[in-house]
């Protein structure tokens, strides 16, 4: 049976093919009915849109499967690769953009027909930002890096496409019909910066990076509201793969403790840790009093300096 906040992802994903289609057509048709070079660099991005929704939805659904024999981590870091693709196509689309603009910059025209087309992509800028609002929210809540990235390329959009109305607004009012090609170019800088953000998101966590630091704090106040029996906790490791974060440490305990007794420790702790870091896995390493404490240390009442 499927968990159902992994359903609750999954269908937020599939939502975003449709609604990535309708906001393509949309801007098309903005560009179809001026000749905007701007409004055609944000409509091209848009096609970025729609194979990322896709992508995501697909690559969700591949890294919420079970763990199995030869992942026996899960598959949580697969989206952390749909998450790296989208940024390359993010990149991509800049660079059309750019190379669209540079042919309005030999040959400058004003868009024809300025107040139905920005009326239409106004429309879809609207959508665009009620719906990577929902993305984000959701990606934040559920530990989704494919839906936080593909929200986050939707909102760089959003402010695109404002961007895009606030240019063609001055090129009409002054007749300066240079500014469309060149608003198409600081168009298509800024979508490479979002692009690399993206990027480098992904990579810190195909790379192992840690837990967030308040998310590591809800960890060491875990362990210290249940530290009785507990002598020390050292060399306290994290890292975050998706919705999953594993954690591992060592842990001190006297040596007359028996195996039962410090088994007992090790669940309470286990609770604790996972009522504050949901999707948490975790390896404690017990040890006797005496060994070298190394690595990173949590202080706990009656611990040894």
């Amino acid at each position: 049976m499927i968990d159902p906040k992994n359903l609750a992802v999954q269908r937020i994903a599939l939502w975003g093919i449709p609604l990535a289609i309708c906001v393509l057509g949309l801007k098309l048709s903005a560009w179809w009915v001026t000749g905007s070079v701007a409004l055609l660099s944000d409509g091209l991005e848009s096609f970025v849109n729609v194979t990322a929704a896709v992508m995501a939805y697909f690559v969700i659904r591949y890294a919420q499967r079970p763990a199995d024999a030869d992942h026996q981590f899960g598959h949580h870091k697969a989206e952390y690769l749909s998450a790296v693709l989208e940024g390359v196509l993010i990149i991509i689309a800049a660079l059309l953009i750019v190379r669209e603009a540079w042919d309005g910059l030999v040959d400058p025209r004003l868009p024809e027909a300025p107040v139905l087309g920005l009326a239409i992509n106004g429309f879809a800028g609207v959508i665009n930002a009620v719906w990577a609002t929902a993305l984000i929210r959701v990606g934040n809540r559920y530990r989704s890096p494919a839906l936080k990235a593909d929200g986050q390329h939707i909102m760089s959009d959003v402010v695109t496409s404002f961007g895009v109305l606030v240019g063609l607004v001055l090129a009409l009012m002054t007749g300066y019909a240079i500014l469309d090609p060149l608003l198409a170019i600081i168009v298509g800088i800024n979508i490479l910066y979002q692009g690399w953000k993206v990027i480098s998101h992904s990579l810190g966590g195909l790379m192992d990076r840690a837990v967030e630091p308040e998310e590591e704090e809800a960890i060491r106040q875990a362990i210290k509201e249940n530290a009785e029996g507990i002598l020390d906790v050292h060399d306290l490791r994290t890292r975050r793969a998706g919705a999953a974060a594993f954690i591992d440490f060592h842990l001190v305990v006297s040596s007359r403790m028996t195996v039962g007794e410090a088994h007992d420790i090790c669940d309470r702790l286990e609770d604790a840790i996972k009522k504050a870091i949901p999707g948490a896995s975790l390896a404690i390493h017990v040890e006797p009093e005496g060994e070298d404490a190394h690595g990173l240390k949590v202080t706990v009442e009656g611990s040894q300096s």
